[in-house]
């Protein structure tokens, strides 16, 4: 990645508790939004490449929706589940309404 943030959503596409998938440079990112904070992770889970954004945020886990993985969107750690792996963490800046992402 290069270094530059460049603008991926809009604060109101992700509302408090809420999840979104978007598409950076072919790869594919959460951004969840916890506690006024937005985080970034890959959407992909390591264990059969499940979309994260289509499981379930409780707090700052997101539950991977085939076998139940368990990751801290703050950090991309594994917090349980069938795999060993921790998921890549993008940095993540807000200006206005707009949030961007480091590539």
């Amino acid at each position: 990645m290069s270094g530059e943030f460049i603008p991926v959503a809009s604060t109101a596409d992700i509302p408090p508790g809420g999840m979104k998938c978007v598409a950076v440079e072919r790869a594919r990112v959460l951004l969840a939004h916890v506690d006024g904070r937005f985080y970034a992770i890959s959407d992909i889970c390591g264990h059969r490449n499940a979309p994260l954004s289509r499981g379930r945020l409780a707090g700052h886990i997101v539950e991977c929706p085939l076998h139940f993985a368990q990751f801290d969107v703050r950090s991309g750690k594994l917090v349980d589940g069938p795999i060993s792996a921790d998921v890549a963490v993008y940095e993540v800046r807000v200006e206005g309404d707009t949030v961007y992402l480091r590539r």
